[in-house]
């Protein structure tokens, strides 16, 4: 995808550099590659590590041209690791931050310390999968490492990552997520950097591919299994300096709010932007983007050259409050400010009530009701975001509140919500709306709460029927103006499709009471603390990937089919990852996916997600051309949620690996 030209490309610094592609020795006699950038230098230097399973010879090669060779440029070696059994490292794949993983990633920390260019400190840093597990390895607290950036991850694997959300099985990402990593996964080594061996380690990995989502569907409450890897278990555990970043349209910032919370004032800062799951120096909407590396350097030479530069005296949490924008898919950029706070929770930010007023409503959403939620990781693509969400209003209980004086919104609401429900099961999904004068309605933030984890992630209770309880829970964290003449809508419905997988029985809803329900915002009432502001975003040379136009482009990325006598309901989604590209070595890469969202709007249990996935490495000069097709699907009944998987793998023609996997999952809490 190209860049947009807001982004400086720098071709000058303060250092030449020098690459290098070498191979990491584990204990257990595994090595790992990795991609060195250094700065040709004679004194020794701290080390940035960025560790991934996502291919670094491939499919991140064009990002991590964009900051490590920048970082080295500036006096650091920059390095690139993939992950044990991806890409070109040796050994088997496993669970996604599993201990393995985590262990490894310690040993790359200490083995990058011993180098005879490093001064033995290292930070870590990256965005999403690099982002969690640099809070796990800095939760081992390998000595060497003395600063973390974390990039739009997670303190909490259960409730605020793509798998439950309030308790409540994620359709929309827990199959899609899964399913990605089922074709990722089985992508082979290339040959180009681990020879002729290729085959044979391509052919044991495929023997000890197990789709992720067996796993995930396994622990459907908070158990020991999410706990592992969950920084919010214990953040006495952190030693590193952590610099924590997320974005208002990435469904991981709470996280932020979390670290700065809970991590010692001189140890964390944190940043929230208007930014999707992006590196916020990319200029993908929306923006707008900031100078992320120049203060990602600011952050690594306090922390690992000891460098007074003021960082630490910034505000401990610097937020962007968007002002009010009517709906629509993709902003370029959103208008708004920054603004800084000395802590969170925050001095300046104060709880506002507002009482829901009417008498009883019966909530009995369609099942449909959540198709014009937009993408749960919204990438900077065109139809990523929330349109107008009068449609998705109709089909939820609605309370207006008058706005006679600009409400400035920062932080997670919170709903109060009384409720009688005639049956065992449900779901409660509460959004927050900026409705125009106009009419239009613009999703501001959301929040879901599994009836059954009303007790606590870690159990599922049924709602005793026909009995009446109050539940309380947070929406997502939001930095938004509501202006004068405007009104907040709270709109509450009893399903949520795609995003959360529905209950059996859930088609009753529920009876909500006014009467004692509230929702309740956090304002925040004073003014900015200093200045805040960033430079304008700039990036090392790109790496020259060309990106052939192809007939998969003219695919809508969000098609909604309508079958109206069946009363069904299919979204057809293309995520766009990457697409068709050549990269300078001569690697042509092809890859395509397609995630199908189908349900009947008066049947919970008629749910099904489908993803299909085919992607083609070849090398034309080795002769070399490899295909993998997965194909990934899920159904229900009252009992057993029931998953089907299969892959296929093709050296040119020839079939070298195929199977299928079926399995009955009992529904203990989803």
């Amino acid at each position: 995808m190209p860049e947009t030209p807001a982004v400086i490309i720098r071709t000058s610094f303060p250092y030449e550099t020098v690459r290098q592609d070498v191979r990491v020795p584990l204990p257990d006699g595994t090595t790992l590659f990795a991609r060195v950038w250094r700065p040709v230098t004679e004194e020794r230097v701290p080390a940035l590590l960025e560790y991934l399973p996502y291919r670094l010879s491939d499919w991140t090669a064009p990002r991590d041209w964009q900051r490590h060779p920048w970082y080295a440029g500036h006096g650091y070696a920059s390095v690139r690791v993939d992950v044990r059994g991806h890409g070109n490292s040796e050994g088997m794949p496993g669970d996604e931050y599993d201990s393995t993983e985590l262990a490894d990633g310690v040993a790359v920390v200490n083995w990058l310390a011993a180098q005879p260019w490093c001064n033995g400190r290292v930070g870590m840093f990256g965005i999403s999968w690099g982002g969690f597990n640099s809070l796990q390895i800095a939760a081992l607290a390998p000595e060497p490492l003395k600063a973390v950036v974390t990039v739009c991850s997670t303190d909490d694997r259960y409730d605020n990552d793509v798998h439950y959300m309030g308790g409540s099985l994620l359709a929309v990402d827990m199959h899609a997520w899964a399913a990605t990593m089922l074709a990722f996964v089985c992508r082979p080594p290339d040959p180009r950097y681990v020879g002729d061996g290729w085959r044979v380690m391509w052919q044991k990995r495929l023997e000890a591919v197990d789709p992720f989502i067996h796993t995930w569907l396994g622990h459907q409450t908070r158990d020991a299994y999410w706990k592992h890897g969950s920084v919010c278990e214990d953040y006495s555990a952190v030693r590193a300096a952590v610099l924590a970043v997320g974005g208002w349209h990435d469904p991981y910032r709470d996280t932020v709010l979390r670290l700065v919370e809970h991590l010692p004032d001189q140890q964390v800062r944190g940043i929230i932007g208007p930014w999707s799951h992006q590196y916020p120096d990319r200029g993908l909407p929306p923006g707008p983007a900031i100078g992320f590396l120049q203060e990602t350097l600011r952050w690594w030479d306090h922390h690992l050259k000891g460098i007074d530069n003021g960082v630490m005296a910034e505000p401990k949490l610097r937020s962007w409050i968007s002002d009010s924008h009517p709906p629509a898919t993709v902003y370029a950029e959103l208008p708004g400010r920054w603004v800084g706070d000395p802590s969170w929770p925050s001095p300046n930010v104060a709880p506002l009530a507002y009482a829901l007023q009417g008498p009883p409503v019966l909530v009995r959403s369609p099942q449909q009701t959540g198709l014009d939620a937009g993408r749960f990781f919204p990438f900077g693509n065109d139809g990523d975001l929330p349109p107008d969400q009068r449609d998705e209003d109709a089909k939820s209980a609605c309370f207006e509140f008058e706005v006679p004086s600009e409400v400035r919104v920062l932080g997670r609401p919170r709903v109060t919500l009384r409720i009688t429900s005639e049956v065992p099961r449900g779901q409660v999904i509460a959004r927050v709306c900026d409705v125009a004068p106009d009419g239009s309605s613009t999703l501001v933030t959301r929040g879901v709460l599994n009836l059954s984890a009303r007790e606590g992630r870690d159990k599922a209770v049924d709602w005793p029927p026909g009995t009446t309880d109050e539940v309380s829970f947070e929406l997502n964290g939001i930095g938004h103006t509501f202006p004068a003449g405007h009104r907040i809508r709270l709109a509450v419905s009893s399903a949520y499709w795609p995003w959360i997988w529905p209950q059996p029985g859930s088609e009753a809803g529920f009876t909500l009471d006014p009467a004692g329900s509230a929702l309740e915002l956090p304002v925040r009432m004073g003014g900015s603390v200093g200045g805040i502001g960033f430079e304008g975003p700039e990036q090392s040379e790109p790496l020259g990937v060309v990106y052939p136009a192809t007939l998969d482009e003219q695919r809508p990325e969000r098609l909604l089919v309508r079958d109206v006598a069946k009363g069904e309901w299919r979204l057809d989604v293309d995520p766009r990852y990457g697409g068709t590209r050549v990269y300078p070595d001569g690697l042509e890469f092809t890859e395509d996916a397609v995630e199908t969202y189908v349900i009947q709007e008066a049947d919970a249990l008629s749910a099904r997600t489908r993803s299909d996935w085919t992607i083609r490495l070849h090398r034309p000069e080795l002769g070399w051309d490899v295909s993998i097709r997965t194909r990934s699907e899920i159904t229900c009944d009252a009992r057993d949620f029931i998953t089907s998987n299969e892959v296929v793998c093709r050296e040119g023609s020839e079939v070298v690996f195929h199977r299928t996997w079926e399995q009955r999952i009992p529904r203990t809490a989803g």
